[in-house]
């Protein structure tokens, strides 16, 4: 009640001048320092100094405001006045204040050259001293101060003598609200609260607040510090215990491990640079605790360290004759391939230090790519691996993962070297054109500084993140296309093309490989079963049409299975496959040449293409018939094959004199272009002079040869264009009769690459214009007069069988 007197008595004066503190809320009877540096503060306090030394205290809410709108200051404030004040040096204001009684804001008089404000003086309610609730309230909070007090809260002692002698719970909640630490935003509210009794329950509730936090922070520390304390323990026993092993001469398990590892790191012949961060996260791994989490992957990363191959590796065999006839045991021709091993062993042989060569083989499949790989290891007495990155999307695969992450591991390029010991092997790299790519990475990327032979000598694995030298290694890429391949990556190998076996090859290698391989396979000998000549041919030309040798091989696996149960169930005789007994054994032919079936029609032109699995025989087929003019196309043909529809027949159209046709044949007359089989999607540059000649024939009644088949695209001034897969197509005619292929001019290059045995097969005529096609492909050129009302003769019926073939590239 005396304070609340006392409180009356004060006389404040109606306007004062406004000091805007930060991050602290000033309380009534509360003294405090205050440091004032903004002039806008230093003219409140000096006005201050001037009168009365009043000046009212209110806190700003933003902390980092330097100049505080009136907005941006809390309206319940404190009436303070200054007891002293000291000049700094660097021109701020040292003032001591001491509260006096709460006030709020209700006009801002003056903003400049200070705030001036109206205040209106807050009077608390009286509290009764005999109410129970008081005094409970009372007595909780006394004995929560010296609860956090035994905690560990800073609280001076003076201030605890004052608490616990204090009676009034309004200054009593002011007191402690001003030594517990509360934010800012917990302190103004506090100052806002009005009634005494409800400013003491929130009090209350902020002391239980920190005594909880006190005490978890105190099972923290006591919890850490016990840790700590048995970690200490244990280092100090086990080195007194490894003093005590030394003693005794003895080593303990882990300090054996560590040795050995040492030793191993020494021993295995790493660079430098790398045997240096070895040890130095082997120096890691030594003061580390063996149940610690990074231990086991310190431990593992070393491990991969020391099994690397970093000097190790196998010894050339550098005899080239021996190297030659390993090859030939396992291959029948290529010899372009085996040409370019063979160099390399001879230079290898001459120069000691040289990079390995990276080589891409390309070919359908079946043609022996990755046996072939096999071979060159053999010969060269390397150790041989291989990954197949079909399907591989993740960069990862190549480079390996960093080894922050859980279960990291080297890429695979790493993984095979550990696994092949040595740092020269044969390693093949399987289906190259297979590769992909996704939001992980692009794997064809991480594939560039691999087949780089000028970076390759230091290959960096996100694992090992370490340089490891892949320039003795011998790259060999294999892949069923190139065009997938990304040039920046094509331009780093050297390309070599595998086209398909003739049918006289297919013969000498099931003769000299597959028969017996597949003999062996299926539990029989060559005294049992044999196979003619002609019975392998038949199963060549009527069973398989393929570029490779697998659907052979299954076929002849196929009888030598039927054969073998015939021996489990009893029959002992031994078994000659003839001509005439595969079908026995295989069924029906499933496929019978195109040209044996045909005679010379009209509309009716042989071409040729390329897929991804060989040469194929094209057929286009063109019929006449009356009506207003059009041309439609069929047999599933791509936009390529469209144009060069149109080119060839815009090129008849220019030359209806040199084809003795009317001028105006082409307004009664609807053309249709026909491609079999249907259901295959066809497409590509190379058909232009087969729709053409088959045009032309159909238009001037001349049937077509039908031993001859053409490639080349033409234009419209009737020039054939290049073309590729030559030797592929010289295949495809072979297998389906025919004796002569019409060709560019400009592809009589490529005839010196085609085998000898090939050329002895097939007639090869270079043609520079469609003139000269038409010359050698037609009954008879240039054609007899003909009228465009003569009625157009349908071509005769055809029965072709036409097999299951993938997407014809032509």
């Amino acid at each position: 009640m005396e304070n609340n007197q006392e409180k009356e008595e004060l006389k404040i004066p109606e306007i004062l001048p406004l000091l805007p503190v930060r991050d602290v809320v000033v309380y009534p009877y509360m003294i405090i320092p205050l440091f004032v540096g903004r002039e806008l503060s230093i003219s409140a306090v000096d006005w201050a100094l001037s009168r009365d030394r009043l000046i009212f205290l209110a806190t700003q809410k933003d902390i980092s405001d330097e100049e505080p709108s009136p907005d941006e200051i809390y309206s319940v404030g404190t009436v303070a006045m200054i007891m002293r004040m000291l000049k700094l040096p660097d021109g701020r204001v040292k003032i001591l204040v001491q509260g006096l009684a709460k006030g709020r804001i209700t006009e801002f008089v003056e903003t400049k050259p200070f705030f001036s404000v109206r205040v209106d003086r807050i009077v608390e309610p009286a509290v009764a001293e005999s109410s129970l609730e008081t005094e409970a309230f009372l007595r909780t909070i006394k004995e929560q101060i010296a609860k956090i007090t035994s905690l560990g809260k800073n609280i001076s002692s003076e201030v605890t003598v004052i608490l616990e002698n204090m009676q009034d719970p309004g200054s009593l909640a002011d007191l402690i609200a001003s030594n517990i630490g509360l934010k800012v935003e917990e302190a103004q509210s506090l100052l806002e609260t009005i009634d005494p009794i409800e400013r003491l329950k929130k009090v209350n509730d902020y002391l239980n607040k920190e005594i909880e936090l006190l005490s978890m922070q105190a099972r923290i520390q006591s919890a850490a510090k016990e840790e700590m304390g048995k970690t200490q323990r244990e280092y100090f026993l086990r080195e007194q215990l490894r003093a005590i092993q030394q003693e005794l001469g003895e080593t303990d398990a882990r300090s054996e491990e560590m040795a050995e590892l040492r030793k191993a790191i020494e021993d295995a012949g790493m660079p430098e640079t790398v045997e240096k961060e070895a040890l130095k996260q082997l120096g890691r791994l030594e003061q580390m605790h063996p149940d610690a989490a990074e231990s086991n992957m310190l431990r593992t990363y070393l491990d991969w360290m020391v099994e690397l191959p970093w000097s190790k590796s196998t010894k050339d065999v550098l005899d080239i004759k021996r190297a030659r006839k390993v090859l030939d045991e396992d291959h029948y021709y290529l010899d372009k391939i085996k040409e370019r091993i063979l160099e390399f062993l001879a230079v290898r042989k001459l120069r000691k230090q040289m990079k390995g060569p990276i080589l891409c083989f390309v070919g359908p499949p079946g043609v022996g790519k990755t046996s072939l790989g096999k071979s060159i290891a053999r010969a060269m007495g390397r150790k041989f691996l291989r990954i197949s990155l079909g399907g591989v999307r993740d960069e990862a695969e190549i480079r390996g993962h960093r080894r922050t992450y859980v279960g990291a591991l080297p890429g695979r390029i790493i993984q095979g070297l550990k696994q092949a010991s040595s740092n020269n092997p044969v390693f093949m790299l399987d289906e190259l054109d297979k590769i992909g790519a996704d939001f992980r990475g692009d794997p064809s990327s991480a594939l560039l500084e691999i087949l780089d032979p000028e970076q390759n000598h230091a290959f960096s694995d996100h694992y090992i993140n370490l340089p490891f030298n892949l320039s003795n290694v011998m790259f060999i890429a294999t892949a069923n296309q190139i065009d997938p391949v990304p040039s920046a990556l094509r331009d780093r190998m050297e390309v070599i093309n595998l086209s398909g076996y003739t049918e006289e090859e297919k013969l000498e290698i099931a003769k000299r490989y597959l028969i017996p391989r597949q003999i062996k396979e299926n539990g029989i000998t060559e005294k049992i079963v044999s196979f003619s000549d002609e019975a392998l041919k038949t199963i060549i030309s009527k069973y398989t049409r393929e570029a490779g040798l697998r659907n052979l091989e299954r076929e002849i696996g196929s009888i030598c299975r039927k054969i073998a149960r015939k021996i489990a169930e009893g029959k002992k005789q031994r078994f000659v496959v003839t001509a005439s007994t595969v079908a026995k054994y295989l069924g029906p032919p499933r496929f019978i040449r195109e040209g044996e079936m045909e005679a010379n029609e009209i509309g009716v032109a042989t071409g040729l293409a390329w897929t991804p699995v060989g040469g194929e025989v094209l057929f286009v087929e063109a019929t006449t018939m009356k009506g207003k003019g059009g041309l439609t196309l069929t047999g599933q043909l791509g936009d390529v094959m469209k144009e060069s529809a149109h080119a060839a027949l815009s090129f008849i159209r220019s030359k209806v004199a040199e084809f003795r046709l009317p001028e105006d044949f082409y307004t009664n007359l609807e053309i249709h272009v026909h491609v079999p089989a249907g259901a295959i999607p066809k497409d590509g540059p190379s058909a232009g002079v087969t729709m053409a000649t088959a045009l032309v024939s159909v238009l001037t009644r001349i049937p077509v040869r039908r031993d001859v088949a053409m490639t080349g695209e033409i234009t419209l001034r009737g020039r054939v264009l290049p073309i590729g897969g030559l030797k592929e197509k010289m295949l495809a005619a072979i297998r389906a009769g025919i004796t002569t292929i019409l060709i560019p001019e400009q592809n009589k290059k490529d005839l010196e690459e085609i085998p000898k045995h090939i050329l002895k097969k097939i007639e090869a005529v270079p043609v520079r214009t469609i003139d000269d096609v038409l010359k050698l492909a037609l009954e008879q050129y240039p054609p007899p007069p003909a009228t465009a009302e003569s009625a157009p003769v349908k071509p005769k019926p055809t029965h072709r069988r036409v097999a299951h073939q993938p997407k014809v590239v032509s």
